[in-house]
């Protein structure tokens, strides 16, 4: 009988202890998780390029996390911007928002890092770290490494909208040679039911969707004019225009901001 009691204590202990380390375990892991979305105190920033697609079926996990990402960073120096590929649209459904420009910037990132396998939902951080675009814990551990570090050259974008598009003046600071000036006009949200192809039958929902991009060399005096053509539909309410500076012999990202819309 108290061989029994013994025994039996022995199992209880035994899973108190195993409930411990689960409840330790999980809250490490949502310290960690709201580590990576809340301020370092840095003063680094985080440019979050994904090159996904309507007809890849893998590619709706990486474009919600996006949105989560999206939402939990209001406020931090966190810039996403998602690239729709055109070499899905031969499978049977073609993304109304691909376009081979963006294809082409994959392409160039992968020799950019030494990759030149492209695919998707890829995902690049500061133009110098990959990573599957639905590979949440170290996505997020890279967001927080980046947001710890500071800015290269510094950014200022006003824009305005006239007669032939968007109007962009820039200023840089401590500009550095051989990079470049994109200018990404971005609308915030969107959705699409999908008839055919890997995701046929489903309404995907994007956030971030480049819609136009133009990439200019950036002056000796860091500062200038850029005039960008605007997509069908844009409004100062639902889309953003983003400015990257581009190191064009690495492609790290070396600052970033939104520009100032005024009428």
């Amino acid at each position: 009988m108290k061989k029994k009691m013994n025994t039996n204590r022995i199992i209880g202990l035994a899973a108190c202890l195993l409930i411990t380390l689960i409840l330790v375990a999980f809250v490490a892991q949502e310290k960690k998780v709201t580590k990576h979305i809340a301020g370092t105190g840095g003063k680094g920033f985080a440019v979050l390029e994904l090159f996904t697609s309507e007809g890849c079926s893998s590619c709706p996990p990486a474009d919600e996390l996006m949105a989560t990402i999206q939402k939990e960073s209001q406020g931090q120096p966190i810039y996403i911007l998602a690239y729709h590929v055109d070499y899905w649209n031969n499978q049977g459904w073609k993304d109304i928002f691909s376009s081979p420009e963006y294809s082409q910037r994959q392409v160039q990132y992968g020799q950019w890092l030494g990759s030149p396998q492209i695919y998707t939902p890829q995902l690049i951080i500061n133009g110098t770290e990959q990573y599957v675009g639905s590979d949440e814990s170290n996505i997020r551990g890279a967001i927080h490494d980046q947001l710890t570090d500071g800015s290269v050259s510094m950014l200022t974008l006003k824009a305005h909208q006239d007669n032939k598009g968007l109007s962009v003046q820039y200023q840089v600071g401590n500009v550095v040679k051989g990079s470049s000036l994109l200018i990404a006009i971005v609308q915030k949200a969107a959705q699409s039911k999908v008839e055919r192809g890997e995701n046929a039958g489903h309404t995907l929902f994007h956030v971030q969707i480049v819609r136009a991009l133009k990439n200019e060399a950036i002056r000796a005096s860091g500062s200038g004019n850029m005039t960008v053509s605007l997509p069908k539909g844009f409004d100062e309410q639902g889309w953003e225009v983003i400015g990257l500076i581009q190191d064009h012999g690495s492609g790290q990202i070396l600052g970033v901001t939104k520009a100032e819309l005024s009428k």
